[in-house]
């Protein structure tokens, strides 16, 4: 008797340990559960948002053109007896480029002078009462009209180029008769440049000629062009509703070539904008919406959508959705979510 007494009290004890074992596991695993749920606090850098003056402007798509053309080629007809310059060489204003056939130009050169010497007997007769003042102005007369026959065919004769710039063009070879099918060169002027910009009609009160620009190109990565508005065409165009602004770069190391693609910065004026990070504003995925978690009292964030302007090195102008002072998140906003609390570096 005293035997099974003695194995139920063990028996009980030993349930008795297994059930505080059980307790005491049920109540270190919670614990364990209790402190592993805690939430970890992010921790992210802030700016303040400020607000200053920022160009007011928009881009738009263009094309580099010379400022001017040339296409130089004789009055009429002839042989072609001489070519001075090659497609591509850069020539100056008043340089010879091509001469043709010069038998009628020296034969008016003989005529010029043979009328000078006659023009100067005139004159002697005149003085002395021989002729008549109408026989003196008639061969005046005459003389003029040689000089103005004989510059007209120097003109025609020893083609010169009338600006500085790049030939583009040579459709004829050295003895090839000139038919005046197609000019002989074509020089386009590439100091400046211009380039002519269809602006919105919401921007014609906007615009001022002398605005400043600036452009790139894609065939010179890496660098800015500066120039101004030089003429602004004076109507609309009734189907795109955009007007014609032309732009002037100097271009003076002759960088820019006609024909380029260009993207054109027009500056209107000053606008007072508030400017952030560029680091600051995250763009959602798949919609093109940016936003901006901005921190309030409490050290929540809240999801903001703005809108952007203008990109400024590595700052944003932001056209609305947040104001002057605000405290945002400029580093750190991999993992918020709207309402979670943060705490902002020191």
């Amino acid at each position: 008797m005293k035997k099974v007494r003695k194995i139920l009290i063990l028996t009980a004890l030993a349930v008795l340990a297994v059930s505080c074992g059980s307790r005491k596991k049920t109540t270190d695993v919670g614990v364990t559960l209790g402190v592993g749920a805690q939430e970890t606090i992010p921790l992210v850098e802030a700016v303040t948002a400020t607000s200053r003056d920022v160009p007011s402007g928009s881009s738009y798509a263009s094309t580099v053109e010379a400022y001017a053309t040339n296409n130089i080629a004789p009055q009429t007809g002839g042989r072609i007896q001489k070519i001075n310059v090659e497609v591509g060489d850069y020539v100056y204003k008043g340089q010879v480029l091509a001469e043709m056939d010069r038998l009628q130009l020296d034969q008016t050169r003989l005529q010029i002078v043979n009328d000078s010497t006659e023009l100067a007997r005139i004159r002697s007769l005149y003085a002395e009462g021989g002729v008549a003042k109408s026989d003196l102005d008639a061969m005046e007369l005459a003389y003029n009209v040689r000089r103005a026959t004989l510059k007209n065919l120097e003109e025609n004769t020893i083609l010169r180029s009338p600006i500085s710039g790049y030939v583009t063009a040579r459709n004829y070879d050295k003895g090839d008769m000139f038919t005046m099918a197609l000019p002989l060169f074509t020089v386009q002027q590439v100091i400046p440049v211009k380039l002519r910009v269809g602006i919105s009609e919401s921007e014609y009160t906007q615009v001022k000629k002398g605005d400043a620009v600036t452009l790139t190109v894609d065939a010179l990565p890496g660098r800015v062009f500066t120039g101004k508005v030089g003429r602004l065409y004076p109507t609309i165009d009734p189907v795109t509703h955009t007007f014609m602004a032309e732009v002037v770069v100097q271009n003076s190391d002759r960088a820019l070539r006609p024909g380029m693609y260009a993207r054109v910065s027009v500056t209107f004026g000053m606008n007072r904008s508030i400017v952030v990070p560029d680091r600051a504003i995250v763009k959602q995925e798949g919609t093109g919406q940016r936003f901006i978690y901005v921190i309030n009292n409490d050290g929540t964030v809240t999801y903001t959508p703005v809108e952007v302007g203008r990109h400024m090195d590595r700052e944003y102008e932001v056209l609305s959705g947040i104001e002057e002072g605000m405290r945002i998140v400029s580093k750190g906003q991999t993992g918020l979510k709207d309402g979670m609390k943060v705490k902002e570096k020191e």
